[in-house]
């Protein structure tokens, strides 16, 4: 058996770790990258999927929002489902593309998710974000559904190439 030499663990001064937080710190501050979740909840028995309305921006859109600090794309997304729709995962959300979201700022990014597997215990009723909120049949879309939505849509169900941009 040849001899086997453990190299030691890595250990960094304090004054890497400091550099290293600090220059981590200057690019947040710097180039701050903001990270969203949108859901499309589908529901295949009527071939309809939930949308809502907000109180602050025009258009039906689906449901989602900012990812917290401290906060994975999945649990972002269950939060705004259920804030949003009253709606719970009942099996994991899948992930069918990440798009770079220009109207919001240069740096923000949404990761687009498709549940077929949710409960809603009640119908959403309007509160101080969500005017309305509903399932509507995919063949008949409420008038003001934004083109992101619409395009988001297509990309799904009528195999659309997805669009690196929201």
């Amino acid at each position: 058996m040849g001899n086997h030499i453990k190299a030691a663990p890595q250990r960094q001064s304090l004054w890497a770790r400091l550099r290293g937080r600090l220059f981590h710190l200057y690019f947040l501050l710097r180039r701050p990258m903001t990270l969203g979740v949108r859901g499309l909840v589908h529901d295949k028995a009527t071939n309809a999927v939930f949308l809502i309305r907000h109180t602050y921006v025009p258009g039906w859109q689906l449901p989602g929002g900012g990812v917290e600090i401290g906060e994975t794309f999945v649990e972002s997304l269950t939060r705004e489902l259920e804030e949003e729709g009253n709606i719970s995962l009942t099996a994991p959300p899948v992930l069918k593309s990440i798009h770079l979201n220009k109207q919001a700022t240069r740096r923000d990014h949404v990761g687009f998710y498709l549940i077929e597997a949710f409960r809603q215990d009640r119908p959403k009723l309007p509160d101080h974000e969500i005017a309305e909120a509903g399932f509507f049949p995919l063949d008949a879309l409420p008038e003001g559904t934004t083109p992101a939505t619409r395009r988001r849509i297509a990309e799904v169900f009528e195999g659309v190439p997805a669009s690196p941009y929201w």
